[in-house]
């Protein structure tokens, strides 16, 4: 019987450094909210991008006071609920779209406005199933 196992290094070359999702959260480029998905109805870790976090989630009391009251909790809580949603009707794949209205920070508005955010499921820094909620035109 023959192996056909491969080593990447034999493939690729020795790997000169790698960026570990535990290193992303650390550094603030992922923000572990796994606790409150939880709650929504994840079962398995899930991170938003700084970039979701900033558009989607940020909110302070000027904001508040200038636009409309808002917290980011409740922000958070819309991003965790519309992706679980959208994973439930998508089982089976790895990137899911979905539609997220949120009121934008900054200026003035309080009409929600739509941004499409993706969900993504992928393996975490030891092969275990994570969530990975980004901006569409994120990697």
């Amino acid at each position: 019987m023959q192996d056909n196992t491969h080593n990447p290094d034999d493939v690729f070359g020795k790997t000169i450094s790698s960026y570990t999702r535990a290193q992303a959260i650390a550094d603030g480029v992922l923000v572990n909210v796994s606790g409150l998905a939880r709650e929504v109805g994840f079962r398995i870790p899930v991170a938003v991008t700084s970039a979701v976090w900033a558009d989607c989630v940020a909110w302070t009391d000027a904001d508040s006071e200038r636009q409309a009251a808002q917290d980011e909790s409740g922000r958070l809580w819309d991003v965790l609920w519309m992706g679980a949603l959208a994973a439930k009707r998508a089982r089976g794949v790895q990137r899911i779209a979905f539609e997220l209205h949120r009121v934008p920070r900054g200026g003035h508005g309080t009409q929600p406005r739509p941004v499409v955010l993706n969900l993504h499921i992928g393996p975490g820094d030891n092969a275990e199933p994570v969530i990975t909620i980004l901006m569409s035109d994120d990697d």
